[in-house]
């Protein structure tokens, strides 16, 4: 499996696919979101979950899990007030109460890592629990 960057403070590999998949939504628009997970005895940050350009950030909400953590993408489309269309990248750093405390670590210290792979992203947020990255919140901040 050949390897688009290693991240060197955690020792973490993140995939092509992952790379791949991010041009494909940032460029093609074909997914709406991903979602990326850390594979601790590989050493690989892999893709998860893909949604289509049809799916919504609900879709998104509902793919990740409540008691483990995950990095998203999101794609948000939206029309300013001067009725210009524009398409902002949410990065999402999901770390749930639940989770283990070493997943916890392990994505903290492994997201600058992901992020520089991840060119072109507009916004970040961390999130411990669904009302911190919200809809509303995502609306509030690409305006």
């Amino acid at each position: 499996m050949a390897m688009a960057f290693k991240m060197a403070t955690t020792g973490m590999w993140v995939t092509d696919e992952c790379k791949n998949s991010f041009m494909e939504m940032k460029w093609k628009k074909v997914h709406r979101y991903i979602v990326f997970k850390i594979d601790e005895k590989s050493k690989l940050v892999m893709v998860d979950k893909v949604g289509g350009a049809t799916e919504g950030y609900s879709d998104l909400e509902a793919s990740l899990p409540g008691d483990d953590c995950r990095y998203a993408v999101f794609d948000f489309d939206f029309v300013t007030v001067d009725n210009c269309h524009k398409s902002k990248i949410f990065f999402i750093a999901w770390a749930p109460s639940e989770s283990r405390i070493r997943a916890k670590m392990l994505y903290a210290t492994s997201k600058d890592g992901i992020r520089r792979v991840l060119e072109g992203i507009h916004y970040e947020l961390q999130a411990t629990d669904p009302t911190e990255m919200g809809f509303d919140v995502i609306q509030d901040r690409a305006k």
